[in-house]
């Protein structure tokens, strides 16, 4: 059931607007997070980890997952995947083992060396929301319903993709 809002023209062309600035917005917000976790990473001297593959350690957290798994995610666009996991394995941040059922698939998990690398993330997370809460950058009702209409967003462009097939 969809429900049809009225809009003056000039509200359509205002809405449509805003939307293109949002999609702009997320796109530099992305940028931006990476050039984050680059600076914490560089500043405690972890010169041998990329901010992608940073992310993919943290969101691996403690489990065992495959490249496929990672890669329907959708975190590492314009990133490769498999090429990052090999890296992360040759560094000795994962550990990798050849599905018994399907020799092709490969599944990961951290190594200690790896998990060490996702507290230096889960840190550097908290130690911003706490800052933004103390300095008055967002209240947490704020942060929740821009996090609720982020989801809702995500929702639509799945749905989209979906109608496509």
């Amino acid at each position: 059931m969809s429900i049809e809002i009225a809009l003056l023209p000039g509200e359509r062309s205002s809405v449509h607007a805003t939307y293109l600035d949002g999609l702009s917005l997320l796109e530099r917000l992305h940028r931006l997070m990476l050039d984050v976790v680059k600076d914490e990473f560089e500043r405690l001297g972890l010169i041998d980890v990329n901010p992608v593959q940073a992310l993919l350690i943290y969101n691996i957290g403690d489990n065992e997952v495959t490249a496929g798994e990672l890669k329907s995610r959708g975190y590492y666009q314009g990133s490769n995947v498999s090429y990052n996991l090999k890296k992360l394995v040759e560094l000795g941040y994962m550990h990798h083992q050849r599905c018994d059922i399907d020799r092709r698939s490969v599944r990961v998990r951290l190594t200690a060396e790896g998990r060490e690398i996702r507290d230096v993330i889960c840190a550097l997370f908290e130690r911003h929301s706490e800052e933004m809460l103390d300095r008055g950058v967002i209240e947490a009702n704020a942060l929740e319903t821009a996090t609720s209409t982020l989801r809702r967003l995500e929702r639509y462009w799945r749905e989209q993709i979906r109608y496509i097939y």
